[in-house]
């Protein structure tokens, strides 16, 4: 019994010195733009776009709730904030209609417009639905911000801004999302924007 809790305590141990390892040697600057672009939407009340698969689409819907209500707990006083994997009616409208590559572009065809912000979840940076979502948006004028890990995939080429992280592992890649989420919201909270 103690041979196999003292094993997960080290796993945990190992786990966790990966992720920091990581976050130690990471590079803020992107990061900085996405806090900036995201206090500017806030701002002007721009609408922001947030998507991902899987475990991202998890985080992206978590986020989306600490941008539209964790940043400013005042009535009507958020960003203007939608995850686009959040509503189950339409994801499975348009998988069975329209394929499941078009899930997101085609909800942006219609509630995007010119100015407004994709920020992209994907841990391997190549779901063809993300890929999509950037196309579409990059026509209809958004700018693009993707959370990606691996090697970044098409995403990160894509993406106006990419926060790339070097780091095989699809669980910490999913962990550093809402990290960088919570970095994010946690400047956000302590610089609020001028509401125009």
């Amino acid at each position: 019994m103690n041979s196999g809790r003292s094993a997960v305590a080290q796993h945990c141990r190992d786990y966790a010195q990966r992720l920091g390892a990581i976050l130690e040697s990471a590079q803020w600057d992107a990061v900085a733009d996405l806090a900036a672009e995201l206090k500017a939407c806030w701002s002007d009340g721009r609408q922001v776009f947030i998507c991902g698969n899987g475990g991202s689409a998890a985080n992206a819907s978590h986020l989306a709730n600490d941008f539209l209500y964790g940043i400013s707990k005042q009535l009507g006083s958020g960003i203007r904030i939608s995850a686009l994997s959040a509503n189950p009616s339409v994801l499975t409208c348009l998988a069975n209609d329209c394929g499941y590559d078009a899930i997101f572009s085609m909800q942006l065809a219609v509630q995007a417009r010119a100015g407004d912000v994709l920020i992209a979840l994907s841990g391997s940076g190549n779901s063809p639905n993300i890929v999509s979502a950037l196309e579409q948006a990059r026509t209809m004028q958004l700018k693009t911000y993707a959370i990606v890990g691996y090697d970044g995939g098409k995403t990160k080429a894509m993406a106006d801004v990419p926060i790339h992280f070097d780091v095989h592992d699809m669980q910490i890649s999913e962990d550093l999302q809402l990290i960088v989420g919570h970095m994010v919201m946690q400047w956000l909270a302590q610089h609020p924007a001028d509401k125009r």
